[in-house]
């Protein structure tokens, strides 16, 4: 069975109006970069970057 400590939550956070609208789950030993996801913004209307939170 695999290990749970790899994998952690991490927020999404709109670039244009900085919403956090979204909330993932990401293998941090296998992906050290930030995420960078199109997501649909309901704050904007629009489909917008999401990057991860800080």
């Amino acid at each position: 069975m695999a290990k749970l400590g790899n994998r952690q939550r991490k927020t999404l956070v709109c670039s244009v109006c900085g919403e956090e609208n979204y909330r993932t789950e990401k293998n941090v030993k296998h992906t050290t970069d930030r995420l960078e996801l199109n997501r649909y913004c309901p704050r904007c209307k629009k489909h917008t970057l999401h990057k991860e939170k800080k």
